[in-house]
């Protein structure tokens, strides 16, 4: 099975940490957030791998190589320009034949890309998003009334359930006609095929899913990190 990973942004809300490293090799423990990314993909069945870089892409390439350590296959696809998340897998058409995974090189994650393509498929899907079921709880009990406003039940501290976009995708083929140079993958090409009655699913999971997306975020991460290998080395 093959799957994109997206690596090319400069990772500004990162910064200073990104200003000498691209964002998916920032290290968590020993190991960079991409090698989590890959070793996911890998242990559930996708064997080949594309990764899109631009910034500082010579220190992934280097790091990773061909995928051969990993036990993958990896290629390279360079943004010679910002080519935005849906445009940067423009260049990996001619390398696609059947259903595919996108994933973010800088999102950390337990969800399983293989299930999400068999509920794609199972749908006969275009696309597929998977959605980070999340929930907040009420500080309050919730009354519940009818048309006329009698109470037909309370809740008490009910929790507020949403479905994030958690930036994993499976696509077909097909989809590569619907992204232009440029284009985002939320803004852009999800818009289109609703507009156009494509058919787009939602697959939630419950998994654990972390966009390491600001300093504050990044930093947590590592001190749980450091707390947890600190501990199982007693």
């Amino acid at each position: 099975m093959k799957a994109i990973v997206l690596c090319g942004g400069k990772g500004t809300r990162l910064r200073p940490y990104t200003y000498s490293i691209p964002k998916p090799m920032l290290p968590l423990g020993n190991k960079p957030i991409l090698e989590f990314v890959i070793n996911n993909l890998s242990a559930h069945g996708f064997d080949e791998i594309f990764l899109t870089v631009g910034y500082l892409k010579e220190t992934i390439m280097k790091y990773f190589g061909d995928g051969s350590k990993f036990g993958v296959k990896i290629s390279y696809f360079i943004e010679d320009k910002e080519m935005n998340t849906a445009g940067s897998i423009l260049p990996c058409k001619k390398n696609i034949e059947d259903s595919f995974v996108v994933v973010m090189g800088d999102h950390l994650s337990s969800a399983n890309p293989q299930k999400l393509m068999e509920f794609h498929k199972k749908k006969d899907a275009m696309a597929t998003l998977a959605l980070k079921r999340t929930g907040v709880p009420l500080e309050y009990g919730v009354a519940h009334t009818d048309g006329d406003g009698r109470i037909e039940k309370f809740e008490e501290k009910p929790i507020v359930q949403n479905l994030v976009n958690a930036g994993m995708y499976c696509f077909e083929p097909e989809i590569f006609n619907y992204i232009k140079d440029g284009y985002d993958f939320a803004q852009d090409v999800f818009p289109r095929l609703l507009k156009e009655k494509k058919k787009i699913y939602g697959y939630i999971f419950d998994e654990y899913w972390i966009d390491i997306g600001r300093v504050p975020d990044y930093e947590q991460l590592n001190q749980i990190i450091s707390i947890v290998d600190l501990v199982t080395r007693k």
